[in-house]
């Protein structure tokens, strides 16, 4: 049942990756990536370094056949039960604290069973081949860790210095038992990833005796540079480090140059070393931050190592290495950098240097990922900006030049503007109106000498932009907007009409006619609406700029900013006041009442459909979708439902209003308001100016006039596209339900996951030979069904993912964190390591005990130091605190996934804040300040 061991490392047959029931053992030396079912991912990476010619200590696998083997009458029961609790558990709380009394009886009937003796005699034949009761390291390798999506950091526990045949079976079949401690339990239900789909090997390997010993990222986590390598080390082993238990030296060495760029000596007031007898104990060191623990010739050596890891599993590696007595370095442990953000890629990237993208998807307030085919639909559009702009587009499916995504969000790559001098006038300018945070990122980058000014003269941007604004008679609708205002009012009107009007495909069309028409309006007919009115809200903000200028003095904005409130021609503000008025009417219907007040807005939107719901009710909210059933909850993604699809949002909205009780903050008392407060504005600044001139008087009430006229007009371009973008979903909804009819997809909503190249590939199998009577068509429908299962995966990710940069560039860096980490702490604030980017205001909790903490979902948790035993906190965690630990450590890396603010390294944090006490926690400064 073992395998060969005879022989130095990489001899002898490898064995089947997987599908041979009967192995039980491995050598280290004979794994590969291909064996992770078998293996797990701590084993499967540790050959794959082997391979590489990388340094690991010599040692072997107990397979997953062995645990599936050995807990065969125990997980069957427990699996069913746990899986049954991830899915009707309601809420963090209630899950977290089901799953860890399962969890728990199945720890612990693991441990009480007998390790089968063929298991146990196959560990003793590998563990002799290793020599005479050689110390040896047991660590736990899940088949769900160190993966791309999760590292699972420090989620099962790892045995030191083992000594002897009994003790290393003990230590296996505490392995076994730790792929179900609470906080494995949490991590893997957090992630979505069921108890059945999981199993354990044990990796077994030469102790190193280490001098130093400390984790290493290729990439530094915290600024998302790919050409640092940052290195955490403290003397002895390196759980003192990884745990969190000591403050480590730090050092970041640049690879371009190869140099140490930072170094910071921590107090490492503990270490861990090895007992004789097996075992390990923390020792007190006095005076630790008088010595560093490496030299830098040792970090860059280290950073080779970690490069040439890199290079082997072609992303960003976080490992674990050690440095013995006699100077040797060894890797122990190498996974992904799991919360890396990726670096968007632009085709204009070609052009070289560093380049800047920018997130069009948060500038569009949308936080969460966009559908394949809603990125597709937005490459076309994109094209068609540009093919407008007269920038040669050879594929508008690939989209334009500057475009890009990442992590399933659309970047733009701006680099040409941000080196121009007009740009760096305009773009900060619209993003200030856009998207504000992202402006104030941008200017900084302007000091950046990499992306200093190239392009001085407007000559560049007029070449492209004014041939565009001609053929869309932008000058003409400007000058009728000052001249004639009303008219150009009326104009607009019957042209967004038209635009109406001439979306909607007639009946009795097929398929591919159907997807013709959704790619006919994405490439070339809904940009069209965005210079037919954009330059009527310009022209608003334009004017009131130069009222500002009229009147002069300093103090005018908020006066200015007055005339803005309550404006007309505003379609969202007329869609609230819409649905505020249905509200109003099923106050007085006693019966649709109390169906809002009663019944979920997701059993209301059933009865919508099925036609049972109350007849007033009914009758009022049909209306409103017939008007405003296009618009969504993202709604610039295609492949998100509209509210006509599902109206429980709706609804539960119109609940909501029900429960408003004060008339004075009714949404149209509330805009009555501010229509009052911005004409009286207007007539104060208008009296004001007539104060200085007759003529003074008449251009300022003509300028406010078309501010308050047009301004509202910004919602529209926006309003218009979607209207568009809703006649593409329904037509590729139509496409995918057909494709659904025919076996080809699963459901119709599949079709919101494919891109249009894929959609028409699966079209062209509906014509002449069906692809579902052809030889091959079994494969190709069972190959397209596979890709939309990958795919939901990957969004479902996703929409997990808690911070998203604004600005990226493409070495990795996230200005937005390097500018907050450089800015100088204020009075009151407690400093330490930035560990998690981001920043939160909660109440603290100060926990120095995990066992029976509570923590209210949101708050701060402020700890001493967090071992993985904590990390089931972090579920409902607002931000950490931590008195210990690096950036790197435990506590640290899943605080990064987890997506909450983190600060590691605060001296007397627990002594220094108090519970209930309202902090701010900046993950990006490594600060704690006093809200």
């Amino acid at each position: 049942m073992a395998a060969d061991y005879s022989g130095k490392a990489g001899d002898g047959p490898r064995p089947p990756g997987g599908e041979n029931g009967h192995t039980l053992v491995v050598r280290l030396s004979h794994l590969d990536g291909s064996m992770l079912p078998l293996v797990g991912g701590k084993a499967a990476n540790l050959g794959e370094l082997i391979s590489a010619g990388l340094p690991v200590p010599d040692g072997f696998c107990l397979t997953t056949n062995a645990y599936k083997e050995a807990t065969a009458g125990i997980r069957d029961g427990a699996l069913r039960q746990l899986g049954d609790v991830q899915k009707t558990s309601q809420g963090p709380t209630d899950q977290a604290a089901a799953l860890a009394a399962m969890a728990g009886k199945v720890r612990e009937a693991i441990r009480g069973i007998p390790v089968p003796p063929h298991i146990a005699a196959a560990v003793e034949q590998a563990y002799s081949a290793l020599g005479h009761d050689v110390p040896v390291a047991v660590r736990s390798s899940a088949t769900a860790e160190d993966l791309p999506f999760a590292s699972f950091a420090g989620q099962q526990d790892t045995y030191l210095n083992v000594l002897g045949v009994e003790a290393l079976v003990e230590a296996v079949r505490n392995c076994w038992a730790s792929l179900w401690t609470d906080r494995a339990v949490a991590y893997r239900a957090a992630l979505g990833i069921a108890p059945h789909e999981v199993a354990l090997a044990v990796v077994i390997q030469r102790m190193v005796d280490a001098a130093a010993a400390g984790v290493m990222f290729t990439a530094n986590p915290l600024t998302g540079r790919r050409r640092e390598v940052v290195i955490d080390a403290a003397p002895g082993l390196g759980e003192a480090v990884v745990s969190g238990a000591v403050n480590p030296d730090h050092f970041v060495v640049d690879t371009a140059t190869n140099r140490v760029l930072d170094r910071k000596f921590g107090d490492k007031r503990v270490a861990v070393r090895s007992l004789p007898g097996g075992g390990t104990e923390t020792r007190t060191v006095q005076d630790g931050t008088d010595a560093s623990s490496l030299t830098d010739a040792q970090a860059l050596e280290l950073a080779a190592l970690g490069l040439q890891a890199e290079r082997h599993f072609g992303a960003p590696q976080d490992t674990e290495w050690a440095i013995d007595a006699g100077g040797a370095f060894w890797l122990t442990q190498s996974r992904p950098v799991t919360t890396l953000y990726p670096i968007p890629e632009s085709r204009s990237a070609a052009a070289g240097g560093t380049r800047v993208y920018l997130c069009f998807s948060l500038a569009q307030g949308l936080t969460r990922p966009l559908t394949p085919m809603g990125l597709a639909s937005l490459r076309l559009i994109g094209s068609s900006v540009a093919k407008a702009a007269g920038f040669d587009v050879p594929d508008p499916r690939r989209g334009p030049s500057p475009y890009a995504e990442a992590a399933q969000r659309m970047y733009v790559d701006v680099t040409t503007p941000v080196r121009s001098t007009v740009g760096r006038r305009i773009l900060p300018r619209v993003f200030d109106v856009m998207e504000a945070r992202s402006a104030m990122v941008l200017r900084q980058i302007f000091t950046d000498p990499r992306f200093s000014v190239t392009r001085k003269t407007p000559f560049g941007l007029l070449r492209h932009v004014l041939p565009a604004a001609v053929r869309a008679r932008a000058p003409e609708t400007l000058l009728r907007g000052v001249l004639m205002p009303r008219s150009a009012l009326r104009r607009l009107d019957r042209f967004t009409r038209q635009f109406t009007d001439n979306l909607e495909l007639g009946a009795g069309a097929g398929p591919v006619e159907r997807l013709d028409h959704a790619e006919r309006l994405l490439g070339s007919r809904l940009f069209t609406i965005v210079p037919a009115i954009l330059p009527l809200p310009a022209l608003a903000f334009a004017s009131l700029w130069a009222v500002g200028k009229l009147l002069g003095g300093p103090g005018r904005g908020e006066e200015l900013q007055k005339v803005l409130r309550g404006l007309p021609q505003n379609v969202t503000t007329e869609m609230d006041l819409d649905l505020w008025r249905l509200a109003s009417a099923m106050k007085d219907d006693r019966e649709s009442r109390e169906a809002l007040e009663t019944r979920e807005p997701s059993r209301l939107a059933g009865e919508f459909s099925g036609g049972s719901l109350p007849p007033v009710l009914h009758a009022g909210l049909t209306r409103f979708l017939e008007r405003y059933g296009h618009r969504a909850v993202a709604e610039i993604d295609v492949g998100m439902p509209r509210w006509q699809d599902e109206p429980a949002y709706i609804l539960g909205v119109l609940a909501n209003y029900l429960r408003l009780d004060d008339p004075a903050m009714a949404p149209d008392a509330q805009f009555s308001r501010a229509e009052a407060e911005a004409e009286a504005a207007v007539d104060r600044l208008v009296a004001e100016a007539r104060r200085r001139g007759r003529v003074r008087g008449l251009l300022v009430g003509a300028a406010l006039e078309r501010t308050r006229l047009f301004a509202g007009l910004r919602e529209l371009p926006k309003y218009q596209l979607v209207l568009g973008l809703a006649e593409v979903r329904k037509q590729l909804a139509l496409v995918g339900a057909a494709l659904a009819a025919d076996g080809r997809l699963e459901s119709g909503d599949d079709v919101f996951f494919l891109d249009f190249d894929e959609l028409r590939n699966a079209l062209g199998g509906s014509g002449g030979t069906s692809a579902g009577t052809s030889a091959g068509g079994a494969g190709r429908h069972r190959n397209l069904r596979e890709l939309v299962v990958e795919r939901r995966a990957a969004y479902s990710s996703e929409l997990g993912r808690r911070h998203i940069p604004r600005v990226l560039l493409s070495d990795g860096t996230e200005p937005e964190v390097l500018s907050s980490r450089g800015a100088a702490a204020t009075d009151g604030a407690l400093t330490g390591s930035p560990a998690s980017a981001g920043s939160v205001t909660a109440p603290a909790r100060v926990i120095l005990d995990p066992v029976g903490a509570h923590l209210e979902p949101g708050e701060i948790l402020v700890a001493p130091s967090t071992d993985p035993g904590w990390t089931p906190l972090f579920l409902t965690a607002g931000g950490l605190v931590m008195e210990m630990g690096g950036p790197n450590s435990h506590g640290a890396v899943v605080a990064r996934e987890y997506g909450i603010p983190a600060v590691v390294g605060v001296p007397e944090a627990t002594l220094r804040l108090t519970t209930g006490q309202q902090i701010t926690v900046d993950g990006g400064a490594g600060t704690v300040l006093p809200a």
